[in-house]
């Protein structure tokens, strides 16, 4: 595979970034020394999944469905199919901390040591100059929520989950874990047992937001887990752009991040979901990603997953009215000593459904890319169209990547197409960028970067200026390209 590079204005402008950027590890990966106010302690069994329920003052509808779910949790095995999961240590993680009692929608009103930590990574001045909406999740508890009076007129619900199912009791019941139930999969029924935070969002009927809403989830907990559950409900005729983004500290023990994503998208709706996740290298992340999308609506999964020690990550969309779209463009970085299991699924169960998925990966020393699909045709999906492209680039000789898609196909008018690509950075392309006065670190990240292209122009610019500076960072870890 030749990797292609853009010699237009816009790269020159990217070429200038990249030398003058000095991005340190320690931009994301610091930790702070605030004390949780109420903890559960390690370990998980029926007494931790009570409190939980009783600290949050929840109706007696949830604590039995936490407690169902724990059953659940309890009964499935760790999955053995992907990458090792033998570090998590399931006895000795804190399942709930609470960082303090205040939720607040002012933002001084935040305790100063936490709104400190969302300082240093941007959020306030990302919310004031992009952003319709904001919240900030600090360990378990969301800690602050806040959105523009023009939409909150209009109708439209943003706020954690937990102040969701106080002052929208009957809405959280009707989408919470309907399109990921608890039976799902082991992470699903973990998180449906001790979720505590996420997003709540609800967009009326005909409303479109032209300013996309943020969610900032913050773990700084050693040995600990975050397990926020995040709705996004797009009614019909709406439209709306959701964005989160993750960091955590390093640790010598490992951690777990194990959330839910839930969108729906009614009928002629449109929702993107963008995500830029750079935990660090002591988190194991696995969370449980879907979309219901019905008649003419459309659902666009953009993601960058840049960190954390295992990834298994595959969102994915169930197409169920006619027409109904989708769109996934993601890109995982396996760094040293990392796996990303990553990929996306498209079950199309409707006539004139399309999907389109496109995945790039990019292994670092002897980091291991794994794209991992299922494509789904039901009978009755008649004319139904997808392809999915799986584009891999490899930056050393001990690089991996392999691709396990899963295609079913049971409607003889549907088409499909699938496509795979290897490469590694070219002598030639680097000659040319050194010749420009770039140093070979910095030459191998342009080269990254153009073959990132068509993922990273589908993500804001102010988040894409962000990603720009993380790969850098792994790509300055390497010290020589070889």
């Amino acid at each position: 595979m030749e990797v292609e590079y853009s010699k237009d204005a816009e790269m020159e402008k990217l070429l200038e970034d990249l030398k003058n950027s000095n991005v340190k590890k320690e931009d994301w990966e610091f930790h702070d020394n605030y004390k949780p106010v109420y903890s559960t302690g390690n370990g998980l069994n029926r007494k931790v999944v009570e409190e939980i329920s009783e600290i949050k003052k929840e109706p007696d509808w949830m604590r039995r469905f936490r407690l169902k779910a724990l059953e659940i949790f309890e009964s499935k095995p760790v999955p053995t199919w992907g990458p090792d999961l033998s570090g998590i240590d399931w006895e000795n993680t804190n399942y709930y901390n609470r960082p303090d009692e205040v939720n607040a929608n002012n933002w001084d009103d935040v305790p100063d040591e936490i709104k400190e930590t969302f300082n240093k990574l941007g959020v306030p001045e990302m919310e004031q100059k992009y952003l319709a909406g904001s919240v900030a999740q600090y360990d378990s508890e969301g800690v602050y929520h806040s959105l523009k009076k023009v939409w909150e007129d209009k109708g439209v619900v943003f706020m954690d989950l937990d102040s969701a199912l106080r002052e929208h009791p009957d809405l959280v019941k009707d989408y919470f874990c309907k399109a990921v139930p608890a039976t799902d999969n082991k992470f699903a029924a973990l998180n449906a047992a001790v979720w505590s935070g996420g997003s709540f969002l609800y967009v009326p009927k005909g409303v479109k937001i032209d300013m996309p809403l943020q969610t900032y989830f913050r773990m700084n907990g050693e040995a600990t887990g975050q397990f926020e559950h995040t709705i996004v409900v797009a009614d019909e005729g709406s439209k709306v752009h959701y964005i989160e983004g993750c960091t955590a500290p390093r640790y010598d023990k490992n951690s777990l991040h194990s959330a839910i994503v839930e969108i729906y998208v009614k009928k002629n709706a449109q929702a993107r979901y963008t995500s830029v996740q750079n935990w660090s290298k002591s988190v194991y992340n696995m969370p449980t990603k879907r979309a219901w999308v019905d008649e003419n609506a459309n659902m666009e999964w953009v993601g960058g997953s840049l960190g954390s020690k295992v990834t298994m990550l595959y969102p994915s969309s169930y197409l169920r009215g006619p027409y109904a779209t989708t769109h996934n463009l993601n890109v995982s970085l396996a760094g040293p000593g990392t796996v990303k299991d990553t990929g996306a699924k498209a079950l199309h169960l409707a006539p004139h459904t399309s999907s389109r998925i496109i995945a790039k990966s990019i292994s670092i020393e002897d980091g291991k890319a794994i794209y991992r699909g299922l494509l789904r045709m039901n009978k009755g999906a008649e004319h139904s169209r997808s392809h999915v492209q799986c584009d891999a680039l490899l930056i050393n000789d001990n690089s991996t990547s392999y691709t396990y898609p899963h295609d079913e196909i049971y409607e003889p008018t549907a088409t499909f197409g699938h496509e795979a690509t290897v490469g590694r950075i070219g002598t030639e392309e680097l000659t040319y960028l050194r010749s420009r006065g770039l140093s070979e670190d910095e030459a191998s990240s342009m080269i990254v970067l153009g073959f990132l292209d068509d993922v990273m122009k589908e993500i804001p610019m102010e988040f894409a200026v962000e990603m720009n500076r993380l790969i850098k960072l792994e790509m300055n870890k390497l010290g020589a390209v070889g």
